[in-house]
C-alpha cells in the first residue's frame, strides 16, 4: 500500500518534528517506560523523540523507522544508540512479538488504512506489550483572534489531506481504530499543545507561515486546483499576523491510546 505524506519533508515540517520529546509528545506513555524494554518508533522522522524514548528504556533495543530515507541521516547523527531504517508500517520487517512498546506519534492521521497499520503494530508487540499512538485532531484546532485567512488555511489543509485518503481529524478516532484492529484493552486519553507566549507563537506561526507556501502541502494544493499561489501567500500572511499579535493563542488537541497486545 502506498500513501501520500501530506506534509512532505521540507525543513518547515522537520522543525516541528525536531521539537518532539517524550515530555511534550508522549507524556501519556512515559509512566510505562522503564530500563530494558525493547521499543519500535514508527514514523520517527529526524529522531529527536526516538532518542528521548531510548534514553528512558536503555539498555533496551530501540529501532526507529520511517517510510523514506530522507530524515534518517539527521536521526542517526544524534547518536548511535538507536537503529534507524526505512520500513513499511503495513508490512514491518520485524518478526512477531519483537517489542515491548510500539510507538507512533502523528502517524495514523496520514495513512489510508490506519486500522491495518495498528494490526501490524500489534503483530510485532509482545504479549502484554503496548501499542501507543497519539494524533492531532485538526477540526478541533482553535485560536484567537479570529482570522478568515486561518479559517481558509484549515479548510485547505483538511481538503488536501482528505485528497490523500488520509484523516486529519484522527485524534477522536484512535479508540475506534484500535477496537477495529482487534485490541480489547485500551486506555484512551487526550492532551494539548498550546502556543500563546511570544516565543511559542513565533515558532508555531513561523513554521506554518513557511509550510503553507513551501512544503508539499502547497504543491498539492496548487496542483489539484484547491488554491492559487496568491491564496497561499494570503494564508501565510495570516499566520505571520497571528504570531505577531500579543493576544494570539492557538490550541492543538491530541487523542491518545495505550492499547495492550
Amino acid at each position: 500500500m502506498s500513501d501520500t505524506y501530506t506534509h512532505g519533508h521540507h525543513d518547515s515540517v522537520l522543525r516541528s518534528h525536531r521539537n518532539r520529546t517524550v515530555e511534550n509528545s508522549a507524556a501519556y506513555l512515559a509512566p510505562l517506560l522503564r530500563p530494558g524494554l525493547d521499543l519500535l518508533d514508527v514514523g520517527c522522522g529526524p529522531g529527536t523523540i526516538t532518542h528521548d524514548l531510548a534514553a528512558r528504556v536503555a539498555p533496551g533495543r530501540v529501532r526507529g523507522i520511517d517510510v523514506v530515507e530522507e530524515p534518517l541521516a539527521e536521526a542517526r547523527a544524534l547518536g548511535d544508540t538507536v537503529e534507524f531504517a526505512v520500513d513499511d508500517v503495513y508490512g514491518l520487517t520485524d518478526p512477531d512479538d519483537s517489542y515491548d512498546v510500539v510507538h507512533a506519534h502523528q502517524v495514523l492521521q496520514h495513512l489510508s488504512d490506519p486500522v491495518a497499520a495498528l494490526r501490524e503494530m500489534r503483530r510485532v508487540a509482545r504479549p502484554g506489550g503496548v501499542v501507543a499512538a497519539r494524533d492531532a485532531d485538526y477540526a478541533a484546532f482553535t485560536w484567537f483572534p479570529h482570522d478568515e485567512r486561518l479559517d481558509a488555511w484549515l479548510a485547505l489543509y483538511r481538503a488536501v489531506a482528505h485528497g490523500n485518503d488520509a484523516e486529519p481529524d484522527a485524534g477522536r478516532r484512535l479508540l475506534a481504530w484500535a477496537r477495529a484492529a482487534g485490541f480489547t484493552e485500551i486506555t484512551p486519553s487526550a492532551s494539548v499543545w498550546c502556543y500563546a507566549t511570544p516565543e511559542t507563537r513565533a515558532w508555531w506561526g513561523g513554521l506554518w507561515a513557511e509550510r503553507i507556501v513551501s512544503s508539499s502541502i502547497a504543491t498539492q494544493a496548487v496542483e489539484r486546483g484547491l488554491a492559487t499561489r496568491a491564496d497561499l501567500e494570503d494564508m501565510s500572511a495570516g499566520w505571520r499576523a497571528w504570531a505577531a499579535n500579543e493576544d494570539g493563542w492557538f490550541l492543538v488537541p491530541h487523542g491518545e491510546i495505550l492499547a495492550r497486545a
